[in-house]
């Protein structure tokens, strides 16, 4: 087949932006190097386990599906109004996760798999690329573990040197290894099905015990990289704890709405664990992210009430994540300024997370079909989840200090007047579906 774009990267932003092209009648050429042969260059990344298109590899959530009162849940009903595939296969590889969005991450990757190859416009490529194509339109969506020897042809073409951060992925525990004798299920405040999370209760001494082994566990350190900083949206659970004694007892461990059966009290504080696939033998530690070595994580967390025994399918892990610095370097529909024919999208613009990847992976394949056929696409309104995130990633107004970014409500233009939060947070939603609803219209 002979394409008439070139996407470069399987994940979620390149999964989204091919399949918006092919939708929109443009063939589409979509390389990948996980899967690829040896003279191909195939190789894995540090944090991927599968060559499957759109793998999760760290949590399993998509975050909140309340698009009422929060951002990320509006900015889902957004991408389903505009066709998403991302949003289509989590829908159906969807598993119990209270109002959050979670999936069966190997269900969901092979049916993203599946749609991409049996697609007609669409041709994958198992390879690797190494160099920006001189010509033609491109959409670079290689996230933030891009191969080396393209980031240094992307530091060459942006003039620019990569900005970067750690990011953490957390472990995820067999279910038939847990205690549920000491564990008990239940959604906090009983939102959702009461069935959706497994709590793990400790004590005062036993949360002092575990956060004391957190400050003292053997830890992976990368002395070359010592000025990256972390991200503050998947920071790892160790480096959290040395903010505080309390901290991760008003984050990840906050026992607040949840009433243990055998007390009928709120424990001191809580490890829950969220379902990791649709079988359900699988979960994993929720915000449990960690730079903990493999056999300190092993003794650490199976001090924790209920995972005395536990088996664990994948341990926490840490790597380095890249990002352009895109207010500077692209224009508002994602072309590179210095090489309009390249777009960039997902994860290596600055934006953070599976939904804002994948968002970013929609409007590049939206705007590059606007331009094949002889278009132009008037950018979202900054009034809608998309908009502001989109204005976030191109017209940050200090690029400087430009760091990733969750779509979130701050990213909007401000609701005016005197108003209760949560009246303007259903302000907030109103009025982004009402420009939605204009832009399209449009």
């Amino acid at each position: 087949m002979t394409h008439q774009i070139h996407i470069i990267g399987g994940g979620l932003a390149g999964s989204e932006a091919a399949w918006q092209l092919a939708e929109a009648g443009f063939r589409v050429k979509l390389s990948e190097m996980r899967g690829a042969p040896v003279d191909k260059g195939g190789e894995m990344t540090p944090a991927h386990q599968t060559d499957g298109l759109a793998e999760l590899v760290c949590s399993n959530s998509f975050r909140s599906d309340d698009a009422d009162s929060n951002a990320v849940g509006l900015i889902h009903q957004e991408m389903r109004t505009l066709g998403s595939l991302i949003l289509r296969e989590a829908d159906i590889h969807k598993v119990p996760a209270g109002s959050a969005l979670a999936v069966d991450r190997d269900g969901f990757s092979a049916g993203v798999t599946a749609a991409l190859t049996a697609h007609p416009n669409i041709e994958i490529v198992r390879e690797r690329v190494d160099t920006l194509p001189d010509s033609g339109p491109v959409i670079v969506a290689t996230g933030p573990l891009t191969a080396p020897a393209l980031a240094d042809q992307i530091g060459g073409a942006t003039g620019k040197d990569a900005l970067a951060f750690f990011d953490a992925i957390a472990p995820i525990v067999h279910h038939d290894s847990i205690d549920m004798d000491v564990a008990w299920m239940a959604s906090r405040w009983d939102k959702g099905d009461t069935k959706d999370y497994i709590n793990c209760p400790m004590t005062r001494d036993e949360y002092l015990a575990f956060h004391t082994g957190l400050m003292e566990g053997e830890k992976t350190e990368f002395k070359e990289w010592e000025d990256v900083p972390y991200f503050e949206g998947c920071m790892p659970i160790e480096v959290a704890a040395a903010r505080g004694v309390d901290t991760l007892r008003y984050g990840p461990m906050k026992p607040v709405g949840l009433d243990d059966p055998r007390t009928g009290r709120w424990p001191y504080a809580v490890v829950q664990l969220r379902q990791d696939n649709a079988s359900g033998t699988l979960w994993n530690i929720v915000g449990f992210q960690t730079k903990l070595k493999h056999a300190e994580q092993v003794r650490l967390f199976r001090t924790i009430p209920g995972l005395q025994n536990a088996e664990f399918a994948r341990l926490g892990g840490l790597h380095r994540n890249t990002f352009i610095r895109s207010p500077e370097l692209l224009d508002a529909t994602l072309r590179l300024k210095a090489r309009p024919n390249i777009r960039f999208a997902g994860q290596i613009t600055g934006c953070e997370g599976y939904v804002e990847s994948a968002a970013i992976g929609l409007l590049a394949g939206r705007f590059a079909a606007a331009e094949l056929g002889g278009a132009a696409m008037t950018p979202p309104p900054v009034e809608t989840a998309l908009g502001a995130l989109l204005h976030h990633i191109t017209g940050a107004a200090v690029a400087e200090t430009y760091q990733p970014m969750n779509v979130n409500f701050g990213l909007f233009p401000p609701i005016t007047g005197r108003t209760k939060k949560a009246d303007r947070k259903k302000m907030y939603t109103e009025r982004a579906r009402t420009a939605l609803g204009v832009w399209l219209a449009a």
